[in-house]
């Protein structure tokens, strides 16, 4: 129905964009339009396709408001064909409602009384401006509710007032006055300075609202949310007023003054707060999609992180008093052994726990070692280390481990052990594999983005589980070993489904065919050729089983091989032989170039994990804040990315912050555009506040400046970049998001 509308707005060919609709409403998820069906959307990717489904919904809303206002004004009996094309003439919400807004069941305004009291002749008298004397006219209005001249007057002057409030034009104008000139201004509540600490950068904040960006956007909403700041947004009410007069006042008149009055009342009173109230609404659903966006991007990049793979793995939750909680896992992830051991205290204790873990690594032949990097984190590093048992010794981001380890998912999957045993599983794990365990925690939980508890929650959920379901897609899962949470997120497949896999394979025993899928309750065909492709099976009877081809492909590919006078898996890695297969040979109206290709590229390397495989990283020998000195110069992990800089982890208890003038030589927007989560850098201290527990850092001062760039201003390049670094942008500003990272 929106097709051409969306390809307009999209710039996308129509017969794309109708495709891509049908197949929507068919029941295809978006990763299998994508993966699957290259050849009939034209090779969209996922996030054109969701671009499309997102803008469709809008226009599916839109539709449904504008037959209720038809319906509701058709009902009052006051529909005309100008209305009416006014109406079909709308192409935003904003300018349904300004339509819709003279036809509203009103309480009893001001307006509606004077209209009772018979004041509207009054009202188009003046608004005429005819040469009258305004106070004789209004004389002829007083009755035993309009007792003055100046009653009368007042109450015309009321019913202009939302006569010029409910003016489409009036609010039009206006509000392409808020959209080009309005300013969101914050001040502190009087007595509240104290209480208020935290928003200090915000006691008398100032920015047009066209410029200010998301993340300050927010905070001055929290504040004044969490009543300790008092904020406005509004152009200078003199332009305001000066738009308004223009399309009223026809010259000079007896009328004028009054006019003016009416026009300054229904500026301040209706139309201000509510143009205020709608572009507060909208500053704070921009601020929200793109601080979702934010998330998405840093969920994403965390939940493809390069795992480690299958090996045997020791997992260490560390602790201080509590002592150090200890797991063996076998190369599935399976717990083997579970300890308790004392490393940070200076008695026996320390002694038995070198001894413990030497015997485990050699009862479990175990090949690797996995600490969580919260609490005692470096400190355990560090003990380990010292056994100099010949072990790669990896630091794990143990963020939402506790959440996980006190879920209901991991009840069901240790129900005999305590959440100190499920935390250090969980590290361990996470070490193997980060998709397969963060898919089993509430994405907001593991800690990236930004300010994510202020913003639109189903939307951000709704967009969490996207990326999710992106991520769990684009690398593949074994059908035999996957949870129920990872399998849950597989296109088609959803926990109802997810949970009859499990029990199928419990009774059954493994799958070694995807046909055998088609025995799953309730796996019916829709479901199999939405999920089938994104299943493998390794060992498989039939090799393609365990890669990323279709099963609606394989006799495609069977006639490939036959052709080559091999067999499929003669044709499976052999590069030098797939080369010589002809994609329009084996083009048809069913598989297209797009199609034959990506066939061919996943039989060259058959489920490959799109992954990198996970690289050891060495902090410097710092361990807390008191270590760190400003002009050092020390290797970091990039933690979280938001739109103001990158948190970086240097090794010790607080994530030190690069302001995004501070990470490139040359000038970009969005730290995303150079880094990426886990991404190893070097830093240099620039500032250290030991009592507020905050670390500023650099990234470009310990890099060279490229030869192209002279640099300017004493060095500092790109001034336009400076100027980002408002007061309210400052550290100060910016670490104040680091307590809505979950306490970290």
């Amino acid at each position: 129905m929106f097709s051409q509308l969306i390809a307009q707005k999209l710039s996308i060919r129509f017969q794309q964009v109708d495709t891509v609709l049908q197949l929507l409403s068919e029941g295809s998820t978006i990763p299998f339009i994508a993966r699957y069906r290259k050849d009939a959307t034209g090779a969209l990717d996922e996030v054109q396709i969701q671009q499309i489904q997102d803008e469709n919904k809008w226009m599916n809303e839109f539709a449904e408001r504008k037959t209720f206002i038809e319906k509701t004004i058709t009902e009052q009996g006051k529909m005309t064909a100008e209305l009416q094309s006014k109406i079909d003439a709308a192409i935003t919400i904003s300018q349904l409602e300004d339509i819709y807004l003279p036809y509203k069941q009103k309480r009893k305004t001001k307006a509606v009384v004077a209209r009772e009291n018979g004041l509207q002749p009054l009202a188009d008298l003046l608004l005429e401006q005819k040469d009258i004397d305004p106070e004789k006219e209004a004389a002829a209005f007083i009755n035993e509710k309009v007792i003055t001249a100046e009653a009368a007057l007042q109450g015309a002057r009321d019913i202009i007032a939302e006569t010029v409030n409910e003016d489409t034009v009036v609010r039009e104008k206006l509000r392409k006055l808020f959209e080009q000139e309005a300013t969101l201004k914050s001040t502190v509540i009087t007595d509240k300075e104290t209480e208020a600490a935290k928003y200090k950068d915000y006691f008398a904040f100032s920015e047009k609202i066209k410029t200010v960006p998301s993340h300050r956007t927010l905070a001055v909403l929290r504040g004044f949310l969490e009543g300790y700041l008092r904020i406005s947004i509004e152009p200078m009410e003199e332009q305001a007023l000066e738009i308004v007069e223009y399309l009223y006042l026809k010259g000079m008149s007896n009328c004028s003054d009054q006019l003016r009055k009416a026009i300054k009342d229904s500026y301040r009173r209706l139309l201000q707060p509510s143009l205020e109230t709608e572009f507060r609404t909208n500053l704070k659903t921009s601020a929200d999609e793109e601080a979702i966006n934010v998330f998405a991007e840093n969920l994403r990049q965390l939940l493809l992180s390069s795992p480690l793979g299958s090996k045997r793995i020791l997992a260490i939750d560390p602790g201080y008093r509590t002592g150090c909680k200890v797991v063996c896992l076998d190369e599935k992830g399976e717990l083997l052994k579970n300890h308790l051991i004392y490393i940070h205290e200076k008695n026996n204790k320390l002694f038995d726990a070198e001894h413990t873990i030497k015997a485990l690594v050699t009862a479990y032949d175990i090949q690797v070692f996995a600490i969580g990097d919260g609490t005692a984190g470096r400190e355990t590093e560090q003990f380990i280390k010292k056994l100099d048992l010949g072990l790669p010794v990896f630091l794990v981001n143990e963020d939402g481990a506790s959440i996980y380890s006190a879920s209901e998912i991991a009840r069901q999957e240790f129900p005999d052990h305590d959440i100190t045993v499920r935390g250090a599983v969980s590290i361990g794990r996470r070490l193997m594999d980060p998709l397969a365990e963060l898919v089993k925690i509430d994405p907001k939980s593991i800690g990236v983005g930004q300010y994510q508890h202020d913003v639109n929650q189903p939307r951000l959920k709704e967009r969490l589980d996207q990326t999710v379901m992106s991520c769990v897609n684009s690398v593949g899962v074994n059908v035999n070993t996957a949870s129920k949470h990872l399998l849950s997120y597989v296109s088609g497949i959803g926990s109802t489904i997810a949970e009859n896999i499990i029990s199928y394979r419990r009774q059954e025993g493994k799958f070694t065919s995807r046909k055998q899928l088609m025995k799953v309750p309730r796996l019916g065909g829709k479901a199999f050729e939405q999920c089938a492709g994104f299943l493998r099976i390794p060992g498989a009877t039939d090799i393609l089983d365990s890669s990323a081809v279709h099963p609606e492909a394989y006799e495609l590919v069977q006639n490939m091989a036959k052709d080559l006078d091999v067999k499929v898996n003669d044709l499976i890695g052999n590069e030098a032989l797939l080369k010589t297969i002809s994609v329009k040979k084996y083009s048809s109206e069913k598989f297209g170039e797009h199609t034959i290709n990506d066939i061919v590229n996943e039989l060259k390397k058959p489920g490959l994990d799109p992954r990198s495989e996970a690289q050891l990283f060495e902090f410097a020998q710092i361990f807390s804040i008191d270590d760190v000195h400003v002009g050092m110069e020390v290797p970091g992990m990039v933690t979280n990315l938001t739109r103001f800089g990158a948190f970086v982890d240097i090794g010790v208890k607080q994530d030190g912050l690069v302001h995004v003038s501070e990470i490139a030589h040359k000038y970009i927007q969005d730290p995303g555009e150079v880094l990426k989560l886990n991404q190893p850098v070097k830093v240099k201290v620039l500032e250290v506040d030991v009592a507020r527990k905050r670390i500023a850092l650099s990234i470009k001062q310990t890099e060279t400046v490229p030869a192209h760039q002279p640099k300017r201003n004493g060095g500092n390049n790109f001034p336009s970049q400076k100027k980002e670094a408002t007061p309210a942008a400052t550290m100060q500003d910016a670490l104040a998001a680091l307590k809505n990272k979950f306490g970290r």
